[in-house]
């Protein structure tokens, strides 16, 4: 860190040299205008770009070597998140249908990456969403919505046997992804440049806490798969109608953590958040009685039933996490 002193020109104005390596790295020159910023953290950013614009940066793969499809998807999603907005997939032959199938069900499962060109042995993506437009606040209510309706139709599954409904709870994980990768890509975006924070509304400390809660409905998410899979093995004539009600009524105390969480978090509700948390216990010990009834089933039901009250065991526990994190947020305001 360099230090330098504060002088104080014309009676009123503060000012403070720049250090002559950056300035000349960036090419400044006397009388060009530079963007002052003030941080929340009291910090100050000083910066040659005065448009804001996001940053444009390119990735490359060259897939003549690459024969895994699901390594190249990976990639595809990494560099995606990562904030790349133009990717180009490239090989020395001609693109086989393998890779142009990935390329596919990337541009399916993202929010933002286009074709914009094609070749025998090239594909070109680029990202024509602007993240500015997709508030962290609108993701997170959808993704919860999704979440919701996922774990009270994984309820119904067990009640009816609807093995097509089940099949649906799967497809909808799919959206809770995309939107997941979407704000894991904005926070990165952010991080980097601190003008669409800016855009957004959004604080860089509360940019991290949202990613959090974000990963957290995803994790949420993928119990409820598990649930809706589990649910559908089971032969609800023959489910003992104690231990269904018992396991719709976990279900409705696991999604009301949820509920709470997500409201303590939009509310900014401190108080809420930690009453929240001590009902965690509650549900967890629910659980555990569902487990020792379940025992006096036959192996193959109780194991079901086990794996599916973990589920909403889990869920509760992701869900008290939330306002763990909500807390986090609003520890620095007054209680």
């Amino acid at each position: 860190m360099e230090i330098r002193k504060v002088q104080i020109t014309g009676g009123s104005s503060y000012v403070i040299t720049l250090p002559k390596d950056w300035a000349e790295k960036h090419k400044v020159k006397k009388n060009d205008p530079l963007g002052i910023v003030a941080q929340p953290d009291g910090t100050l950013l000083v910066t040659r770009d005065l448009t804001e614009t996001p940053l444009q940066q390119s990735r490359s793969f060259d897939v003549t070597s690459i024969h895994d499809s699901v390594f190249l998807f990976r990639l595809l999603i990494g560099s995606y998140i990562a904030g790349f907005t133009r990717i180009e997939i490239t090989s020395k032959e001609r693109l086989p249908a393998s890779v142009r199938m990935v390329v596919r069900d990337f541009t399916q499962m993202t929010i933002g990456p286009e074709v914009v060109e094609e070749t025998d042995n090239s594909v070109i993506l680029k990202d024509l969403l602007n993240p500015a437009e997709m508030p962290f606040e609108n993701t997170i209510k959808r993704m919860y919505v999704i979440v919701k309706n996922m774990y009270l139709d994984a309820m119904t599954v067990l009640e009816g046997g609807n093995s097509h409904l089940a099949g649906d709870v799967v497809a909808r994980d799919n959206d809770v992804d995309r939107l997941h990768w979407l704000v894991a890509r904005q926070t990165n975006i952010i991080l980097k440049n601190t003008s669409l924070g800016r855009k957004m509304g959004v604080a860089p400390n509360r940019v991290v806490n949202t990613y959090l809660i974000s990963r957290i409905l995803e994790r949420i998410g993928d119990h409820a798969v598990r649930y809706a899979e589990n649910a559908g093995k089971i032969q609800v004539q023959n489910l003992d109608p104690v231990l269904l009600e018992d396991l719709r009524k976990a279900t409705a105390l696991s999604q009301a953590i949820l509920d709470r969480s997500i409201g303590s978090f939009f509310k900014s509700d401190i108080r809420e958040s930690h009453k929240n948390i001590e009902q965690v216990e509650t549900l967890e010990k629910v659980c555990e009685e569902i487990n020792a009834l379940a025992m006096e089933k036959d192996p193959e039901t109780a194991v079901t039933i086990r794996n599916i009250t973990e589920s909403i065991r889990r869920a509760g526990e992701y869900s008290g996490d939330i306002s763990e994190n909500v807390i986090n947020i609003l520890v620095e305001d007054r209680i």
